[in-house]
């Protein structure tokens, strides 16, 4: 229940309160500490994220940063934190430039929700601008279908879908909604485009708070810039007494030397200065959609070919799926809020029942519809259908609140239900469509590598903030206003704090992926080229490997041994209690007869030291099937 809600294991401490709880609500507890965590907020914001092709990266060519991308990541930490109705949350993110806010920070919120049709694999350096425009609204549409809907609208844009009553208008009605409010705009200098940016409102005192820091700012490159002409006069002198002396002359050793110092000091400063003049407003953006000042219908591009118009199609929504003729789109605007308005209407027969799918895959590894991401008729029927329309009618009716139904689901008896197999049950249910025990699971990689941080100690809090270090010019490339190549960047030097951060917080990179996000490549992240519902879980012996080999699991057992050196004395006590902070249970007495034999027969192979004895059994537990399966 823990790792499922917060995707962290539970402490001793919240083992032992929880035994010690002989009330009937003791359940009941557990689970409204942990909805009401902000490590809840944190986990499920990671799986929603896996549904738009998020990165701190913009395409996979020339390392193009997005710079503001982060901003979405903590909008969506903090929606799932207040638990926001889901059906705001789809307005939200559709329209949220378009809703009225009471309030300034409610404003910046709504323009930043909009980043779900902003953040993705966006190649801005496409010469082809009708190509690279076509190309982005096609994959806002096919995150819309999917994320929302459970359709594959993407496959709607060169054809009638295959196998789904799907024509190419809705495709186009839709897109014409998308295409009047551009994501993306043309430099005025080289092949490249840039994601469309809003500067977001402040209060009084943010703004208050971003003027002082961006005078700090400017006294730092004043500063420097005092500094440059001082060395570079120095440089002039320098190499003017050079010039005089003769070849011979003894002193021309000492003259050479200093000015390699003074031409080194220069350059780096030099690095320092262009990135300070780069990055120096500190104004707050988001990437935002905004409607264009002429919103208009659009052409069917036959074959997908922006160059071959066909047939104007009118703005409006997929009629397949809909109870009345397509809503009326004011003058003026784009008709993105009325998109959001019938994606979020409890009577759209699609929206309800897909979130409710994905809640209780999460939960059990399977959803009642198998194919998570496609309700089409190409899917997998329901293995419970009246329970999946239950779930979808009580969602609604709950106010469309994911905490509601996460509490309602994992306080269930199904959820309860152990994973140990049962041989009669196995023969006529092999496949447990019918839920006779819980799906064994392994943690996906966030989580693996959050929990170590959590038992070795060392996991810190994070408030959320940028991933990537742009702050340290090395990191930065191309920073030139009028470069003929885009600002780039590569994760040279990360900040000393993201080795402890939770997973969700370290930058996602599209090429060139750090030493901190190694465990996403072994272990099934979401190429976030790409949105997926649901990770695959593959069973290689690489990632064996990496669990016995990689740093990230020998710097946390070697704390994590030092620790139980520290508070415990004993080895008895020590065994109790890795066995309660790793495996969240007790140790049998086989397993501390097992430990002891092991911890004996090694010694002589490390000569007795006592650190590395208990850093490879600390290793062994947390390399082991136990620790990386929630079951």
């Amino acid at each position: 229940m823990t790792f499922d809600l917060t995707g962290l294991p539970p402490t001793t401490n919240e083992i032992g309160d929880f035994i010690r709880d002989q009330s009937a609500q003791a359940r009941e507890k557990v689970v409204d500490r942990l909805l009401a965590s902000r490590a809840c907020g944190e986990r499920w914001a990671r799986h929603w994220l896996d549904l738009t092709g998020y990165s701190d990266m913009m395409g996979t060519s020339n390392n193009v940063y997005a710079e503001h991308a982060w901003r979405y990541r903590d909008y969506l930490v903090d929606a799932f934190n207040i638990d926001k109705p889901f059906d705001r949350f789809i307005r939200e993110q559709i329209a949220g430039d378009l809703i009225k806010a009471d309030t300034i920070p409610e404003r910046a919120k709504n323009i930043t929700a909009t980043g779900f049709l902003m953040v993705g694999d966006v190649e801005i350096v496409e010469p082809d601008k009708a190509k690279l425009e076509a190309d982005h609204i096609d994959t806002q549409m096919t995150k819309i279908g999917t994320a929302f809907l459970g359709m594959t609208l993407g496959c709607v844009r060169c054809h009638d879908h295959k196998f789904d009553p799907i024509g190419v208008t809705d495709y186009y009605g839709i897109a014409g909604m998308l295409r009047s409010s551009p994501s993306t705009h043309k430099i005025p200098y080289g092949v490249w485009s840039l994601l469309n940016s809003t500067e977001l409102p402040e209060t009084l005192e943010e703004r208050e708070a971003r003027l002082k820091l961006e005078a700090d700012h400017q006294k730092k490159l004043v500063t420097m810039k005092a500094e440059q002409t001082k060395l570079t006069e120095e440089k002039k002198s320098v190499e003017a007494d050079l010039a005089k002396l003769m070849k011979d002359d003894e002193k021309k050793t000492h003259f050479t030397k200093r000015r390699d110092e003074l031409a080194g000091q220069l350059t780096k400063l030099s690095t320092a200065i262009q990135h300070a003049e780069f990055f120096r407003s500190k104004a707050p953006r988001a990437f935002a959609l905004h409607d264009s000042g002429t919103p208009a219908d659009m052409p069917i591009y036959i074959r997908g070919n922006p160059y071959a118009p066909g047939a104007v199609v009118p703005r409006g929504v997929m009629s397949v799926a809909s109870w009345e003729k397509s809503p009326e789109i004011p003058k003026g605007q784009s008709g993105r809020l009325q998109l959001a308005d019938w994606l979020a209407d409890k009577r759209n027969p699609l929206t309800a029942r897909v979130t409710v799918n994905r809640i209780w895959q999460k939960l059990f590894g399977e959803g009642i519809v198998r194919s998570v991401d496609y309700f089409g008729s190409r899917g997998e029927t329901p293995s419970h259908p009246e329970l999946l329309d239950h779930l979808a009618t009580r969602f609604v009716n709950n106010g469309w609140s994911q905490k509601r139904l996460l509490r309602a689901v994992v306080l269930s008896r199904v959820y309860g239900l152990s994973g140990i197999n049962n041989e009669s049950a196995l023969k006529l249910d092999p496949e447990n469509r019918l839920l006779w025990r819980m799906n064994r699971q392994r943690l996906e990689a966030e989580a693996i590598r959050d929990s170590l941080l959590a038992v070795s100690g060392e996991l810190q809090p994070s408030e959320g903030g940028p991933g990537l270090v742009l702050e340290e010019p090395e990191n930065c490339g191309s920073l030139v206003l009028k470069g003929v190549n885009p600002p780039n960047y590569t994760h040279r030097k990360p900040r000393a704090v993201q080795e402890f951060q939770r997973t969700i917080y370290l930058p996602v990179m599209r090429t060139n992926t750090t030493e901190t996000d190694r465990i996403r490549n072994f272990f099934d992240f979401v190429n976030p080229a790409q949105i997926a519902g649901q990770r695959s879980q593959t069973v290689v012996p690489t990632q064996s490997l990496f669990l016995m080999n990689n740093g990230l699991f020998r710097k946390r057992a070697k704390v994590l041994a030092d620790g139980l050196i520290a508070q415990h004395s004993k080895p008895d006590e020590r065994l109790k209690q890795l066995w309660l902070t790793v495996y969240n249970r007790p140790i049998t007495n086989d397993e501390l007869d097992s430990a002891k034999k092991f911890l004996a027969e090694l010694s002589p192979l490390v000569q007795a030291k006592e650190s590395l004895l208990w850093q490879e059994l600390c290793h062994s537990l947390l390399a082991s099937n136990e620790f990386v399966f929630r079951i």
